[in-house]
């Protein structure tokens, strides 16, 4: 009998918890641990839309990316979260995330955008460390593709992820080595530019970031937080 501990277990032997951030809130956030465990729902987001769905399927479990709980609050009907987490709680499924870890581990979140981009000879970028198999662990990945003007490119991420826009500096130059961090990673613009990239996809990019990037060299392209760590899901559900 698989219980929602065999599956944390599981989830800490891809995703240690030693890779996440140190704010980073990641593991159960609902539910007990010998709650016994058939079905899964795997969720980029645990929205109240998933939250139906899993009742609808009959999961016991629902894992996702993003944590139902950010930061300690009461659990009431006043909050969405607080009304999902009741939700989950009333019809006895567990909810259960992994984050930056999964985020920064070999076969994670941004390993599997770079594969879905198409990337070759992928790298991570500035490593955390090694895991137990001795494979670099850390947020960014950098690629090369095919040398391509930057709209054939983003015509190629649009396809490629689903988007139904993007937002981005041109910084006149062509695409050969490209960066990758799914989500909120255009802090680390400066990693990219470091390893030798001439392009960088993230998400949730501020407006002076674009200015920044103009003035540093670099293609800087906001796919969108959805489009760039959705791609897991299904990768993670095979896992599973």
């Amino acid at each position: 009998m698989v219980t929602v501990a065999d599956i944390l277990q599981f989830l800490e032997s891809i995703a240690p918890l030693s890779m996440k951030e140190d704010w980073d809130r990641v593991g159960l956030n609902c539910g007990r641990m010998n709650q016994p465990v058939t079905k899964v729902l795997v969720s980029l987001d645990p929205s109240p839309e998933a939250c139906e769905e899993a009742v609808q399927t009959a999961a016991q479990l629902l894992l996702t990316h993003h944590a139902l709980v950010w930061k300690p609050g009461f659990v009431n009907d006043q909050t969405q979260w607080g009304r999902d987490m009741l939700f989950l709680i009333e019809k006895g499924i567990a909810c259960v995330n992994a984050h930056t870890n999964l985020d920064e581990c070999p076969g994670g979140v941004n390993d599997v955008l770079a594969t879905t981009l198409g990337l070759k000879d992928t790298q991570v970028i500035a490593p955390a460390g090694t895991n137990e198999d001795g494979l670099p662990y850390g947020l960014l990945r950098c690629g090369h593709v095919t040398e391509q003007p930057l709209e054939d490119f983003l015509a190629h991420i649009k396809s490629s992820l689903g988007c139904s826009g993007l937002r981005y500096v041109n910084s006149g130059i062509p695409v050969r080595k490209v960066a990758v961090g799914g989500g909120s990673c255009a802090g680390e613009m400066l990693d990219a530019l470091r390893a030798g990239c001439d392009t960088f996809v993230t998400a949730d990019v501020k407006y002076n970031q674009f200015w920044d990037a103009r003035d540093l060299g670099i293609n800087l392209i906001d796919a969108g937080h959805f489009a760039t760590e959705n791609p897991v899901v299904s990768v993670l559900a095979e896992k599973i």
